[in-house]
């Protein structure tokens, strides 16, 4: 004689293997990673150099603007950032290694370092990062960069100079591709303009 098997027994079964095919969270959106794009930034010039040691401090910056995060102004005062992408380290740093690399290669001063490896120098290279984000005007996307620079001396923590630098770079099309793309010339453009401005202002002093 058979015997009859609770429904409650069955049901256990056939539940867990119904979860079994199926998830019950979505999957993680993938994260596309992107780096600052190098250009020429800074040809080496004919000009003499300059006998001095120059050290760039990262720049500070809000705490929207200063993670990973692509920041975007698609309308008005609302700021945000493109979904599934980040930068390949926080904004500020990209933008301090950028201007490393420029001042190096344009050979103008005597040596160029960061604050991280402690090193003396002549000059120290100060900023606060205002804007790095691009924004739309009219439906185009646009890269803005404003940053206000201090140049000061080291040797008696004096300001020698200051300046707030504003480049704007239309990009070439609403893909994402063509903003990151925006943002290196962008950086390209206030590298260029920076190191002719140290130079200026540290000859003159």
């Amino acid at each position: 004689m058979s015997r009859r098997v609770p429904i409650r027994y069955l049901a256990l079964p056939i539940l867990l293997g119904l979860l079994s095919g199926c998830t019950l969270l979505p999957e993680a959106e993938p994260i596309r990673v992107f780096l600052l794009p190098t250009g020429d930034v800074a040809a080496a010039s004919s000009a003499p150099q300059l006998d001095r040691t120059l050290r760039i401090h990262t720049p500070q910056a809000s705490r929207v603007l200063a993670g990973p995060r692509i920041a975007v102004v698609p309308e008005g005062n609302q700021i945000s950032s493109y979904q599934g992408a980040r930068w390949s380290d926080a904004a500020p740093t990209l933008l301090r290694d950028r201007l490393i690399e420029a001042f190096r290669q344009s050979g103008q001063l005597g040596a160029v370092s960061s604050e991280d490896g402690g090193l003396q120098a002549d000059l120290a290279l100060l900023s606060d990062l205002r804007a790095f984000q691009s924004e739309y005007v009219e439906g185009t996307p646009q890269v803005v960069i404003r940053l206000d620079a201090q140049l000061a001396s080291t040797a008696d923590q004096r300001i020698l100079a200051s300046r707030r630098f504003e480049i704007r770079q239309p990009s070439a099309g609403t893909q994402l591709e063509n903003v990151v793309s925006a943002f290196g010339q962008a950086s390209d453009e206030l590298s260029r303009q920076l190191l002719a401005w140290t130079r200026q202002a540290a000859h003159s002093r």
